[in-house]
């Protein structure tokens, strides 16, 4: 039927658009609640923006299987054509029927031969309408610089069925895409053929300063810089603005951070005013300290892998990076049991007597960021909440605690927003004011990495391994310490045993602070 059936798909989608423009205007041939035509009507519409969402995806993998098809049938019909010659035109032909630049077709048709041709899952998640086309292209880039194995387990990890995850945890397409490149960023960083230790050293090569005009008299500045000065960088200007803020304060969180900024870039301060007629200069703050969460495999912090630690708000680090924030002034550190088989936290360490600073540490854990959907919020700015509150009888256990933002702790307050219950290990979802469930995020707790060598028997009790900070330069050094080399595991109370024990092992997290011209941990 070719061009005729085309043309038939395309005047049945136009008329069902027509149908679902008249219901969303409220038009339909009858309403959607005889009894409550307004509440009705706010539900059908909600409907509608879900179901749109999922035809825009199965549009979404329709257009990227056409392009792939198309430039596939142009390049055949013209085999002989020189290679560059043949790519521009087709990303021409492509940019003028969909009215785009030469970069942005470009940019398409790289993504299209990605979908059709590494990325099976991918493209039958976005043609079932699953993941939107925004989620597609988070999983294009981060696979592009992985091997086809690699990339095939990217996929499976994110889109398979089978694939182990909390039954609470919600799937990539109910999240933002943008909440969704951070898990894949993580994976990738985790499991990337090469080491995080070799990547890093060639984006430093990389770091830079860019500057780009904007509307209305306005410019933006950017940094890429090492994960975590970059971290330190925005927390101290959190910090500094959180403390300007008052009754008195006009300026909202975002203006402070960017008065702060250029006042230190251009005044070396952290004053408050960002012109005379603000009226408002707190004067300088050299007394804030950043403050920065590191999660550290203790094997990793002592160089025996190369495994990454986590940087709270950024993701994966470099082991070398942790080791020097550590080196280089924690203020503390919280002792935590982690699980073998998934690496989720188990247990806070038996020095923490106060209970109410053990469970905000388990909160910062379990969560890693504010649990409403879609907020990046990271852990250390975040509130303790109380899911079913104190007065109506709920108690003051890891089960009953949230960690949202501020933004977020207000909107569960003044509004119909309600958490659902958590676990000792999974965060709290929500329940609109419409009685829709959306489930939060979770943390991709992965089991930690062994080294190739053996535990030295010796080595009895995290302690010891603190004690060995810092590492020496070979880590085979710490191997005379071995009598007879076994494969040992740690138990429950942070001694190390020889197999089977308790299948748990020994991760570790600083928190500390940062002044200025210090670095950050």
């Amino acid at each position: 039927m070719g061009k005729a059936a085309v043309a038939k798909a395309f005047e049945d989608i136009d008329a069902a658009l027509a149908v679902l423009n008249a219901e969303a205007e409220g038009m339909g041939s009858e309403p959607f609640s005889e009894a409550d035509p307004l509440a009705g009507l706010a539900d059908g519409c909600l409907e509608i923006l879900a179901g749109g969402a999922r035809v825009q995806a199965r549009v979404s993998g329709l257009l990227a299987k056409a392009t792939g098809t198309y430039a596939d049938s142009a390049r055949a019909a013209a085999p002989d054509a020189p290679v560059q010659a043949q790519e521009m035109a087709i990303a021409a032909e492509i940019g003028c029927v969909l009215a785009l630049s030469d970069r942005a077709a470009g940019g398409l048709l790289a993504q299209s031969y990605a979908l059709t041709t590494s990325l099976p899952r991918t493209l039958a998640a976005l043609q079932e309408g699953t993941i939107s086309w925004q989620h597609a292209r988070v999983m294009v880039d981060e696979a592009a610089t992985l091997d086809p194995a690699g990339a095939a387990a990217l996929e499976a990890h994110f889109l398979d069925p089978d694939t182990p995850r909390p039954a609470a945890a919600a799937m990539i397409g109910g999240m933002p895409a943008y909440r969704f490149k951070t898990k894949a960023r993580t994976w990738r960083e985790r499991h990337h053929a090469e080491s995080i230790e070799k990547r890093h050293a060639q984006g430093l090569a990389d770091r830079r300063v860019e500057y780009r005009p904007d509307q209305d008299g306005m410019a933006c500045i950017a940094a890429c810089l090492p994960a975590d000065q970059a971290s330190a960088i925005w927390d101290r200007l959190t910090v500094a603005a959180r403390r300007l803020q008052g009754p008195d304060e006009p300026r909202t969180l975002t203006q402070l951070r960017a008065d702060l900024y250029s006042n230190l870039l251009l005044g070396g301060t952290t004053s408050g005013g960002h012109d005379a007629a603000a009226g408002t200069n707190a004067g300088p703050s050299s007394s804030i300290r950043a403050q920065v969460l590191v999660t550290v495999p203790v094997f990793s912090l002592l160089g025996l892998t190369d495994e990454p630690a986590m940087l709270d708000g950024s993701g994966p680090i470099p082991p070398s990076m942790a080791r020097r924030l550590i080196a280089d002034g924690a203020g503390s550190f919280y002792r935590v049991l982690v699980d073998a088989r998934d690496g989720a936290p188990l247990e806070i360490g038996r020095t923490s007597y106060r209970l109410t600073k053990a469970m905000r540490n388990w909160l910062l854990l379990r969560d890693g960021k504010c649990p409403f959907p879609g907020c990046s919020n990271i852990s250390l700015d975040n509130e303790a909440d109380h899911i079913l509150a104190w007065h109506k009888g709920g108690t003051t256990g890891i089960s009953n605690l949230g960690q949202p933002c501020p933004k977020h702790h207000k909107l569960r307050h003044i509004s119909g927003w309600k958490p659902t219950p958590a676990t000792k290990n999974e965060s709290a979802g929500w329940i609109s004011p419409t009685g829709r469930h959306y489930k939060s995020e979770h943390q991709d707790w992965e089991p930690p990495h062994w080294p190739d060598s053996a535990v030295p028997e010796s080595i009895r009790a995290f302690d010891d391994l603190l004690e060995l900070w810092p590492p020496p330069d070979d880590p085979s050094e710490l191997w005379p310490l071995l009598d007879n080399p076994s494969d040992l595991r740690p138990a429950r109370d942070g001694s190390f045993q020889r197999p089977p024990s308790d299948d748990v092992q020994i991760a570790h997290t600083g928190q500390g602070h940062r002044g200025p011209g210090g670095s950050a941990l």
